[in-house]
Protein backbone atom coordinates (compact mmCIF):
# COMPACT_ATOMS: atom_id res chain seq x y z
CA UNK A 1 0.00 0.00 0.00
CA UNK A 2 1.11 3.53 -0.63
CA UNK A 3 1.44 5.92 2.29
CA UNK A 4 -1.51 7.94 1.05
CA UNK A 5 -3.71 4.80 1.09
CA UNK A 6 -2.68 4.06 4.68
CA UNK A 7 -3.48 7.61 5.77
CA UNK A 8 -6.92 7.38 4.15
CA UNK A 9 -7.69 4.14 6.01
CA UNK A 10 -6.62 5.68 9.33
CA UNK A 11 -8.34 9.05 9.05
CA UNK A 12 -8.70 11.01 11.23
CA UNK A 13 -5.00 10.99 12.04
CA UNK A 14 -2.16 13.49 12.21
CA UNK A 15 0.48 13.22 9.51
CA UNK A 16 3.95 14.64 9.88
CA UNK A 17 4.86 17.04 7.04
CA UNK A 18 7.55 14.65 5.81
CA UNK A 19 4.70 12.38 4.65
CA UNK A 20 4.51 14.43 1.46
CA UNK A 21 6.64 11.67 -0.06
CA UNK A 22 3.99 9.09 -1.02
CA UNK A 23 6.22 6.08 -0.35
CA UNK A 24 5.36 2.47 -1.13
CA UNK A 25 5.05 0.58 2.16
CA UNK A 26 5.92 -3.12 2.22
CA UNK A 27 5.23 -5.09 5.39
CA UNK A 28 5.10 -4.14 9.05
CA UNK A 29 7.27 -4.61 12.15
CA UNK A 30 6.83 -3.67 15.79
CA UNK A 31 10.27 -4.88 16.90
CA UNK A 32 13.05 -2.61 15.67
CA UNK A 33 15.36 -5.62 15.42
CA UNK A 34 13.08 -7.16 12.79
CA UNK A 35 12.61 -4.14 10.54
CA UNK A 36 13.13 -4.65 6.81
CA UNK A 37 13.59 -1.94 4.20
CA UNK A 38 10.25 -0.40 3.25
CA UNK A 39 8.43 -1.51 6.42
CA UNK A 40 5.94 0.43 8.45
CA UNK A 41 7.25 0.50 12.03
CA UNK A 42 4.48 0.40 14.64
CA UNK A 43 5.30 1.87 18.05
CA UNK A 44 3.64 -0.40 20.61
CA UNK A 45 3.60 0.41 24.31
CA UNK A 46 4.17 -2.81 26.26
CA UNK A 47 4.55 -3.78 29.89
CA UNK A 48 8.34 -3.63 29.79
CA UNK A 49 9.19 -1.13 27.07
CA UNK A 50 7.80 1.46 24.68
CA UNK A 51 8.23 1.12 20.93
CA UNK A 52 8.37 4.90 20.56
CA UNK A 53 11.89 4.72 22.03
CA UNK A 54 13.07 2.56 19.12
CA UNK A 55 11.71 4.52 16.17
CA UNK A 56 15.18 5.91 15.41
CA UNK A 57 16.62 2.40 15.23
CA UNK A 58 13.77 1.37 12.96
CA UNK A 59 14.52 4.27 10.64
CA UNK A 60 18.20 3.32 10.55
CA UNK A 61 17.19 -0.24 9.56
CA UNK A 62 15.19 1.00 6.59
CA UNK A 63 11.67 1.66 7.90
CA UNK A 64 9.73 3.82 5.42
CA UNK A 65 7.30 5.32 7.95
CA UNK A 66 6.33 5.20 11.61
CA UNK A 67 2.90 4.60 13.13
CA UNK A 68 2.84 6.16 16.58
CA UNK A 69 0.70 7.67 19.33
CA UNK A 70 2.80 10.82 19.74
CA UNK A 71 5.10 12.72 17.46
CA UNK A 72 8.73 11.63 17.76
CA UNK A 73 11.40 14.30 17.41
CA UNK A 74 14.38 13.85 15.14
CA UNK A 75 12.95 11.40 12.61
CA UNK A 76 13.46 11.92 8.90
CA UNK A 77 10.69 9.58 7.75
CA UNK A 78 6.90 10.13 7.73
CA UNK A 79 5.01 9.75 10.99
CA UNK A 80 1.33 8.87 11.23
CA UNK A 81 0.03 9.79 14.68
CA UNK A 82 -3.07 7.94 15.89
CA UNK A 83 -4.95 7.54 19.16
CA UNK A 84 -4.15 3.80 19.39
CA UNK A 85 -1.42 2.12 17.40
CA UNK A 86 -2.96 -1.33 17.91
CA UNK A 87 -6.42 -0.23 16.75
CA UNK A 88 -4.81 1.43 13.72
CA UNK A 89 -2.97 -1.79 12.85
CA UNK A 90 -6.23 -3.72 13.05
CA UNK A 91 -7.88 -1.27 10.63
CA UNK A 92 -4.94 -1.55 8.25
CA UNK A 93 -4.99 -5.34 8.45
CA UNK A 94 -8.67 -5.44 7.53
CA UNK A 95 -8.08 -3.02 4.64
CA UNK A 96 -5.29 -5.27 3.36
CA UNK A 97 -7.44 -8.38 3.81
CA UNK A 98 -10.10 -6.76 1.57
CA UNK A 99 -7.53 -6.32 -1.18
CA UNK A 100 -6.45 -9.96 -1.33
CA UNK A 101 -7.96 -12.53 -3.67
CA UNK A 102 -6.87 -15.32 -1.31
CA UNK A 103 -9.48 -17.56 0.23
CA UNK A 104 -9.15 -16.90 3.92
CA UNK A 105 -9.48 -19.51 6.68
CA UNK A 106 -9.96 -18.43 10.29
CA UNK A 107 -9.38 -21.18 12.84
CA UNK A 108 -10.13 -21.31 16.55
CA UNK A 109 -10.65 -23.79 19.39
CA UNK A 110 -9.61 -24.47 22.97
CA UNK A 111 -6.67 -26.68 22.07
CA UNK A 112 -4.81 -27.84 19.00
CA UNK A 113 -5.16 -24.57 17.06
CA UNK A 114 -1.50 -24.19 16.13
CA UNK A 115 -1.14 -27.85 15.19
CA UNK A 116 -4.24 -27.69 12.99
CA UNK A 117 -3.08 -24.43 11.43
CA UNK A 118 0.27 -25.95 10.52
CA UNK A 119 -1.41 -29.08 9.15
CA UNK A 120 -3.84 -27.11 6.99
CA UNK A 121 -1.25 -24.64 5.74
CA UNK A 122 1.05 -27.54 4.81
CA UNK A 123 -1.70 -29.17 2.77
CA UNK A 124 -2.79 -25.94 1.07
CA UNK A 125 0.79 -24.98 0.20
CA UNK A 126 0.93 -28.05 -2.05
CA UNK A 127 -2.07 -26.67 -3.96
CA UNK A 128 -1.23 -22.96 -4.12
CA UNK A 129 0.71 -20.16 -2.50
CA UNK A 130 -0.26 -20.01 1.18
CA UNK A 131 0.27 -17.54 4.03
CA UNK A 132 -0.26 -18.47 7.67
CA UNK A 133 0.00 -17.16 11.21
CA UNK A 134 3.53 -17.08 12.53
CA UNK A 135 3.96 -19.75 15.24
CA UNK A 136 1.04 -19.05 17.63
CA UNK A 137 0.74 -15.28 17.16
CA UNK A 138 -3.04 -15.37 17.42
CA UNK A 139 -4.02 -12.25 19.37
CA UNK A 140 -4.88 -8.87 17.85
CA UNK A 141 -1.28 -7.73 17.44
CA UNK A 142 -0.11 -11.10 16.17
CA UNK A 143 -2.90 -11.43 13.62
CA UNK A 144 -2.45 -7.85 12.36
CA UNK A 145 1.29 -8.45 12.03
CA UNK A 146 0.71 -11.68 10.13
CA UNK A 147 -1.85 -10.19 7.73
CA UNK A 148 0.22 -7.08 7.02
CA UNK A 149 3.23 -9.22 6.14
CA UNK A 150 1.48 -11.30 3.50
CA UNK A 151 2.36 -10.60 -0.12
CA UNK A 152 -1.29 -10.24 -1.11
CA UNK A 153 -1.06 -12.61 -4.09
CA UNK A 154 -1.54 -15.85 -2.16
CA UNK A 155 -4.19 -18.41 -3.04
CA UNK A 156 -4.87 -19.17 0.64
CA UNK A 157 -4.50 -17.58 4.05
CA UNK A 158 -4.71 -19.62 7.28
CA UNK A 159 -4.87 -17.63 10.52
CA UNK A 160 -5.62 -18.84 14.03
CA UNK A 161 -7.63 -16.79 16.52
CA UNK A 162 -6.95 -17.05 20.26
CA UNK A 163 -9.11 -15.33 22.85
CA UNK A 164 -8.77 -14.36 26.50
CA UNK A 165 -11.25 -11.48 26.85
CA UNK A 166 -14.89 -10.95 25.81
CA UNK A 167 -14.14 -8.58 22.92
CA UNK A 168 -11.28 -10.58 21.43
CA UNK A 169 -13.13 -12.74 18.90
CA UNK A 170 -15.15 -9.83 17.57
CA UNK A 171 -11.96 -7.82 17.02
CA UNK A 172 -10.12 -10.75 15.45
CA UNK A 173 -13.08 -11.76 13.31
CA UNK A 174 -13.65 -8.22 12.05
CA UNK A 175 -10.00 -7.97 11.07
CA UNK A 176 -9.82 -11.33 9.28
CA UNK A 177 -13.34 -11.62 7.81
CA UNK A 178 -12.77 -15.30 6.96
CA UNK A 179 -14.31 -17.09 4.00
CA UNK A 180 -14.07 -20.32 6.02
CA UNK A 181 -14.45 -20.31 9.81
CA UNK A 182 -13.22 -23.54 11.45
CA UNK A 183 -13.99 -24.25 15.12
CA UNK A 184 -12.03 -27.29 16.30
CA UNK A 185 -13.34 -27.84 19.81
CA UNK A 186 -14.26 -26.15 23.08
CA UNK A 187 -13.02 -26.69 26.62
CA UNK A 188 -12.15 -24.74 29.76
CA UNK A 189 -9.30 -22.63 28.41
CA UNK A 190 -8.63 -18.93 29.12
CA UNK A 191 -11.94 -18.75 31.00
CA UNK A 192 -10.65 -16.27 33.57
CA UNK A 193 -11.36 -13.22 31.41
CA UNK A 194 -14.30 -14.42 29.29
CA UNK A 195 -17.20 -13.69 31.62
CA UNK A 196 -20.45 -15.63 31.89
CA UNK A 197 -21.34 -16.38 28.26
CA UNK A 198 -19.18 -19.51 28.04
CA UNK A 199 -16.32 -20.60 25.80
CA UNK A 200 -18.57 -22.05 23.08
CA UNK A 201 -20.43 -18.75 22.69
CA UNK A 202 -17.20 -16.78 22.38
CA UNK A 203 -15.64 -19.22 19.90
CA UNK A 204 -18.82 -19.15 17.81
CA UNK A 205 -18.51 -15.38 17.41
CA UNK A 206 -16.00 -16.10 14.64
CA UNK A 207 -18.96 -17.21 12.48
CA UNK A 208 -20.57 -13.78 12.79
CA UNK A 209 -17.69 -12.15 10.96
CA UNK A 210 -17.43 -14.43 7.94
CA UNK A 211 -17.33 -12.88 4.49
CA UNK A 212 -20.54 -12.99 2.45
CA UNK A 213 -21.22 -16.57 1.40
CA UNK A 214 -18.79 -17.87 4.00
CA UNK A 215 -18.72 -21.44 5.27
CA UNK A 216 -18.75 -22.45 8.95
CA UNK A 217 -17.00 -25.74 9.80
CA UNK A 218 -17.73 -26.98 13.32
CA UNK A 219 -17.03 -30.11 15.36
CA UNK A 220 -20.15 -32.16 16.05
CA UNK A 221 -18.52 -33.70 19.12
CA UNK A 222 -19.32 -30.77 21.42
CA UNK A 223 -23.12 -30.34 21.72
CA UNK A 224 -22.90 -26.91 23.36
CA UNK A 225 -20.65 -25.70 20.55
CA UNK A 226 -23.04 -26.97 17.86
CA UNK A 227 -26.01 -25.34 19.58
CA UNK A 228 -24.22 -22.01 20.00
CA UNK A 229 -22.85 -22.12 16.46
CA UNK A 230 -26.29 -22.80 14.98
CA UNK A 231 -27.77 -19.96 17.03
CA UNK A 232 -25.00 -17.64 15.85
CA UNK A 233 -24.88 -18.63 12.18
CA UNK A 234 -28.22 -19.02 10.43
CA UNK A 235 -26.87 -20.74 7.32
CA UNK A 236 -26.21 -24.51 7.41
CA UNK A 237 -22.95 -25.55 9.03
CA UNK A 238 -20.61 -28.26 7.79
CA UNK A 239 -19.99 -30.68 10.68
CA UNK A 240 -17.16 -33.12 11.32
CA UNK A 241 -16.47 -35.68 14.03
CA UNK A 242 -13.89 -38.02 15.48
CA UNK A 243 -16.53 -39.90 17.49
CA UNK A 244 -19.66 -40.30 15.38
CA UNK A 245 -18.50 -42.01 12.21
CA UNK A 246 -19.27 -45.61 13.08
CA UNK A 247 -22.78 -45.00 14.44
CA UNK A 248 -25.66 -45.42 12.05
CA UNK A 249 -28.62 -43.07 11.99
CA UNK A 250 -29.04 -39.56 13.30
CA UNK A 251 -25.87 -39.68 15.41
CA UNK A 252 -23.61 -40.33 12.44
CA UNK A 253 -21.54 -37.67 10.71
CA UNK A 254 -20.67 -37.56 7.01
CA UNK A 255 -17.19 -36.22 7.74
CA UNK A 256 -15.31 -38.42 10.16
CA UNK A 257 -11.84 -39.57 11.18
CA UNK A 258 -10.63 -42.22 13.62
CA UNK A 259 -7.24 -43.40 14.82
CA UNK A 260 -6.25 -46.90 13.73
CA UNK A 261 -2.91 -47.11 15.57
CA UNK A 262 0.77 -46.88 14.68
CA UNK A 263 2.33 -48.53 11.66
CA UNK A 264 5.73 -50.23 11.61
CA UNK A 265 7.46 -46.87 11.08
CA UNK A 266 5.85 -45.35 14.18
CA UNK A 267 3.49 -43.16 12.14
CA UNK A 268 -0.17 -42.79 12.97
CA UNK A 269 -2.69 -44.41 10.64
CA UNK A 270 -6.18 -42.98 10.33
CA UNK A 271 -9.49 -43.74 8.70
CA UNK A 272 -10.92 -40.66 6.98
CA UNK A 273 -14.41 -40.24 5.52
CA UNK A 274 -15.25 -37.06 3.58
CA UNK A 275 -18.78 -36.77 2.27
CA UNK A 276 -19.07 -40.55 2.09
CA UNK A 277 -15.70 -41.23 0.46
CA UNK A 278 -13.49 -43.38 2.70
CA UNK A 279 -9.72 -43.69 2.70
CA UNK A 280 -6.83 -44.42 5.03
CA UNK A 281 -3.84 -42.15 5.52
CA UNK A 282 -0.68 -41.79 7.57
CA UNK A 283 0.65 -38.88 9.62
CA UNK A 284 3.78 -38.65 11.78
CA UNK A 285 1.51 -37.48 14.61
CA UNK A 286 0.40 -40.77 16.16
CA UNK A 287 -2.33 -40.34 18.79
CA UNK A 288 -6.07 -40.85 19.05
CA UNK A 289 -6.75 -37.18 19.83
CA UNK A 290 -5.17 -36.17 16.49
CA UNK A 291 -8.11 -37.66 14.57
CA UNK A 292 -10.02 -34.47 15.38
CA UNK A 293 -7.40 -32.23 13.80
CA UNK A 294 -6.95 -34.53 10.82
CA UNK A 295 -10.67 -34.59 10.08
CA UNK A 296 -11.03 -30.82 10.53
CA UNK A 297 -8.16 -29.82 8.25
CA UNK A 298 -8.92 -32.50 5.67
CA UNK A 299 -12.53 -31.35 5.43
CA UNK A 300 -11.51 -27.69 5.17
CA UNK A 301 -8.98 -28.45 2.44
CA UNK A 302 -11.57 -30.58 0.64
CA UNK A 303 -14.09 -27.71 0.70
CA UNK A 304 -11.36 -25.48 -0.72
CA UNK A 305 -11.03 -27.82 -3.69
CA UNK A 306 -7.84 -29.65 -2.74
CA UNK A 307 -7.69 -33.23 -4.14
CA UNK A 308 -7.71 -36.07 -1.63
CA UNK A 309 -4.31 -37.27 -2.85
CA UNK A 310 -2.83 -33.86 -2.03
CA UNK A 311 -4.47 -33.86 1.40
CA UNK A 312 -2.90 -37.23 2.15
CA UNK A 313 0.48 -36.04 0.87
CA UNK A 314 0.39 -32.98 3.11
CA UNK A 315 -0.54 -34.95 6.21
CA UNK A 316 2.18 -37.53 5.54
CA UNK A 317 4.76 -34.73 5.49
CA UNK A 318 3.50 -32.96 8.64
CA UNK A 319 5.93 -31.99 11.40
CA UNK A 320 4.52 -31.18 14.82
CA UNK A 321 5.21 -27.66 16.14
CA UNK A 322 7.76 -27.42 18.95
CA UNK A 323 6.55 -28.23 22.49
CA UNK A 324 3.33 -29.81 21.22
CA UNK A 325 3.27 -33.61 21.65
CA UNK A 326 6.84 -33.85 20.43
CA UNK A 327 8.02 -37.41 21.04
CA UNK A 328 11.59 -38.62 21.26
CA UNK A 329 13.25 -41.84 22.34
CA UNK A 330 16.07 -41.87 24.86
CA UNK A 331 17.23 -45.46 24.94
CA UNK A 332 14.25 -47.49 26.10
CA UNK A 333 12.45 -44.38 27.33
CA UNK A 334 9.87 -42.20 25.54
CA UNK A 335 9.78 -38.47 26.28
CA UNK A 336 6.78 -36.34 25.32
CA UNK A 337 7.31 -32.58 25.27
CA UNK A 338 3.96 -30.79 25.43
CA UNK A 339 5.20 -27.90 27.53
CA UNK A 340 3.81 -25.05 25.45
CA UNK A 341 0.50 -24.67 27.26
CA UNK A 342 -2.23 -26.51 29.13
CA UNK A 343 -5.93 -26.43 29.90
CA UNK A 344 -8.23 -29.23 31.15
CA UNK A 345 -9.08 -30.49 27.65
CA UNK A 346 -5.52 -30.56 26.36
CA UNK A 347 -4.26 -32.07 29.63
CA UNK A 348 -6.78 -34.90 29.37
CA UNK A 349 -5.77 -35.61 25.78
CA UNK A 350 -2.07 -35.69 26.49
CA UNK A 351 -2.52 -38.01 29.46
CA UNK A 352 -4.59 -40.39 27.34
CA UNK A 353 -2.08 -40.29 24.48
CA UNK A 354 0.91 -40.83 26.77
CA UNK A 355 -0.69 -43.69 28.68
CA UNK A 356 -1.59 -45.43 25.41
CA UNK A 357 2.10 -45.92 24.60
CA UNK A 358 2.23 -48.94 26.88
CA UNK A 359 5.11 -48.01 29.19
CA UNK A 360 4.87 -46.96 32.86
CA UNK A 361 3.91 -43.27 32.86
CA UNK A 362 5.81 -40.61 34.82
CA UNK A 363 4.23 -37.15 34.74
CA UNK A 364 6.03 -33.83 34.96
CA UNK A 365 3.08 -31.47 35.21
CA UNK A 366 2.47 -27.78 35.82
CA UNK A 367 -0.39 -25.55 36.87
CA UNK A 368 -3.14 -24.84 34.33
CA UNK A 369 -3.36 -21.05 34.24
CA UNK A 370 -6.09 -18.52 33.36
CA UNK A 371 -9.02 -20.69 34.47
CA UNK A 372 -10.53 -18.12 36.84
CA UNK A 373 -13.29 -19.49 39.06
CA UNK A 374 -12.85 -22.95 37.53
CA UNK A 375 -9.23 -23.29 38.63
CA UNK A 376 -9.75 -25.14 41.93
CA UNK A 377 -12.28 -27.63 40.59
CA UNK A 378 -10.28 -28.21 37.38
CA UNK A 379 -7.14 -29.09 39.34
CA UNK A 380 -9.05 -31.37 41.71
CA UNK A 381 -10.60 -33.14 38.72
CA UNK A 382 -7.13 -33.51 37.24
CA UNK A 383 -6.00 -35.20 40.45
CA UNK A 384 -8.96 -37.59 40.32
CA UNK A 385 -8.20 -38.44 36.69
CA UNK A 386 -4.55 -39.13 37.49
CA UNK A 387 -5.60 -41.42 40.33
CA UNK A 388 -7.77 -43.52 38.00
CA UNK A 389 -4.86 -43.83 35.58
CA UNK A 390 -2.61 -45.21 38.32
CA UNK A 391 0.30 -42.94 37.38
CA UNK A 392 3.00 -44.06 39.83
CA UNK A 393 5.10 -40.87 39.84
CA UNK A 394 3.80 -37.31 39.48
CA UNK A 395 6.07 -34.28 39.76
CA UNK A 396 4.25 -30.93 40.08
CA UNK A 397 5.27 -27.32 39.46
CA UNK A 398 3.29 -24.15 40.16
CA UNK A 399 0.07 -23.29 41.95
CA UNK A 400 -2.97 -25.41 42.91
CA UNK A 401 -0.77 -28.24 44.12
CA UNK A 402 -3.07 -28.82 47.10
CA UNK A 403 -6.13 -28.99 44.85
CA UNK A 404 -4.43 -31.70 42.79
CA UNK A 405 -3.48 -33.50 45.98
CA UNK A 406 -7.11 -33.42 47.19
CA UNK A 407 -8.23 -34.92 43.90
CA UNK A 408 -5.61 -37.64 44.14
CA UNK A 409 -6.69 -38.49 47.68
CA UNK A 410 -10.35 -38.61 46.64
CA UNK A 411 -9.41 -41.01 43.84
CA UNK A 412 -7.47 -43.26 46.21
CA UNK A 413 -4.05 -42.49 44.72
CA UNK A 414 -1.23 -44.68 46.07
CA UNK A 415 1.72 -43.40 44.03
CA UNK A 416 4.23 -40.61 44.63
CA UNK A 417 3.18 -36.96 44.25
CA UNK A 418 5.83 -34.35 44.89
CA UNK A 419 6.69 -30.75 44.15
CA UNK A 420 9.69 -30.37 41.88
CA UNK A 421 12.85 -28.42 41.73
CA UNK A 422 15.54 -29.23 39.19
CA UNK A 423 17.82 -30.71 41.85
CA UNK A 424 15.01 -32.74 43.44
CA UNK A 425 13.83 -33.97 40.05
CA UNK A 426 17.28 -35.18 39.09
CA UNK A 427 17.62 -37.10 42.34
CA UNK A 428 14.17 -38.68 42.26
CA UNK A 429 14.35 -39.72 38.61
CA UNK A 430 17.74 -41.27 39.23
CA UNK A 431 16.24 -43.27 42.11
CA UNK A 432 13.24 -44.57 40.19
CA UNK A 433 15.42 -45.70 37.29
CA UNK A 434 17.16 -48.05 39.69
CA UNK A 435 13.89 -49.81 40.55
CA UNK A 436 12.18 -52.70 38.82
CA UNK A 437 9.42 -50.21 37.93
CA UNK A 438 11.61 -48.78 35.18
CA UNK A 439 12.49 -52.10 33.59
CA UNK A 440 11.81 -51.77 29.87
CA UNK A 441 11.76 -47.97 30.02
CA UNK A 442 9.21 -45.34 30.98
CA UNK A 443 7.11 -42.71 29.23
CA UNK A 444 7.77 -39.23 30.62
CA UNK A 445 5.08 -36.64 29.87
CA UNK A 446 5.89 -32.98 30.46
CA UNK A 447 2.90 -30.62 30.26
CA UNK A 448 1.82 -27.36 31.86
CA UNK A 449 0.84 -23.79 31.09
CA UNK A 450 3.41 -21.53 29.48
CA UNK A 451 4.14 -19.58 32.66
CA UNK A 452 5.53 -22.73 34.32
CA UNK A 453 8.45 -22.91 31.85
CA UNK A 454 8.52 -26.68 32.28
CA UNK A 455 11.01 -27.01 29.47
CA UNK A 456 13.70 -26.24 32.07
CA UNK A 457 12.76 -29.25 34.19
CA UNK A 458 12.30 -31.34 31.09
CA UNK A 459 15.90 -30.66 30.08
CA UNK A 460 17.02 -31.98 33.48
CA UNK A 461 14.85 -35.07 33.09
CA UNK A 462 16.19 -35.77 29.61
CA UNK A 463 19.73 -35.53 30.93
CA UNK A 464 18.93 -38.19 33.51
CA UNK A 465 17.03 -40.47 31.14
CA UNK A 466 19.65 -40.18 28.44
CA UNK A 467 22.54 -40.82 30.81
CA UNK A 468 21.37 -43.86 32.75
CA UNK A 469 20.78 -47.42 31.63
CA UNK A 470 17.54 -49.14 32.41
CA UNK A 471 17.66 -52.30 34.53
Amino acid sequence: MRLSEIVKVLEPCLVDKSAADDAQICGMAYDSRCVKRGNLFACIRGENTDGHLYAGKAEASGAACVLCEQKIEGLGIPQIVVRSTLKALMLLAHAWRQKTQARVVGLTGSCGKTTAKEMLAGILSLHGKTAKSLVNYNNQLGMAHGILNTDGDEAFWVFEAGISNPQDMDELGTMLEPDYALILNVGSGHTEGLGDMGVAWHKSRLLVHMAEGGCGIVSADYPDLVWKAMATHRSPLVLFSSKKGDIAGENSCANFASYLGENAQGEGTYKLVLEGRETTLTCPLAAAYAAENICAVSLTAHLLGVPLATIKQGLAAFHNPAQRFCRKKLGAHIVIDDTYNANPLSMQRMLEAASALGKPLVCLLGEMRELGALAESAHRELGERLATMAVPYIFWKGGHMEDVRLGLEKGGYTGTFTEITSCHLKERLGELLQTAFAQGGITLLAKGSRANALEKELAVAEEVLGGQDVL
